[in-house]
């Protein structure tokens, strides 16, 4: 996996610890770009780390296990078992304290545990999912056509527009990555995408989805109606 200027082929590319940035609703995918908007003190000083190291963070959701929220620190919630590394590739200062940043995914991890430090941001020791560092990924098994069919009809249904000529040359690693980033789910929805086995079964459960949420939306106009 080539991510801005490094490129990570292997487990001894990745560092052992990793800081955690915790986002509610966030999605971080191999290959795909997260803008950020950074202004709380403990996160400015881990960027602050992360640029002057690996410029590696983790990004990752609270626990969506029932429960486990309200069982914990809303300081330090319990964190899902899933999340994504992803490299600083860019970064601006604002002149008023924030940072405003684009964070690309590397691959995703598995959180092992939390580790302490003498810093105010979150470690956690991790296992990535190397087949995420793989360039073979099995975008041949994803059904493209299904995939664009659902994706008209979800912007037909709210009257939006898309670029299709720039829909048409994505390639479909880079199409499925984007567009279940840009999908409007809620956390579960993109915690079920996030933590797909592979390219084609992250596809189909998008597919799902979207239909899912299309029938809702028709149902909803066929009450409104009656």
């Amino acid at each position: 996996m080539h991510v801005g200027n490094a490129r990570y082929v292997k487990r001894e590319d990745l560092p052992e610890d990793l800081p955690v940035f915790p986002l509610t609703g966030a999605l971080l995918l191999p290959g795909g770009q997260l803008p950020l908007n950074i202004f709380e003190p403990r996160y400015l000083s881990m960027f602050d780390a992360a640029l002057a190291g690996h410029r590696l963070i983790g990004v990752v959701q609270p626990s969506l296990i029932e429960g486990a929220a309200e069982a914990s620190d809303p300081l330090r919630p319990a964190l899902s078992t899933v999340g994504c590394v992803g490299r600083i590739t860019s970064f601006a200062e604002t002149g008023d304290g924030r940072y405003i940043t684009s964070v690309s995914g590397v691959c995703r991890f598995r959180l092992l545990e939390e580790v302490g430090g003498d810093h105010p941001y979150r470690t956690i020791r991790f296992a990535p999912f190397m087949a995420d560092l793989s360039e073979e990924d099995g975008e041949a098994a994803v059904d493209r056509r299904e995939l664009l069919r659902v994706f008209r009809a979800y912007l037909d249904a709210n009257k939006l527009e898309v670029d299709w000529e720039s829909v048409e040359r994505a390639g479909n690693r880079t199409l499925v990555n984007s567009l279940s980033m840009m999908s409007p789910f809620g956390p579960a929805e993109k915690q079920a995408l996030l933590e797909a086995p592979d390219l084609k079964s992250r596809a189909d459960t998008l597919i799902a989805i979207t239909e899912i949420l299309l029938a809702r939306g028709l149902a909803d106009t066929d009450t409104i109606l009656q």
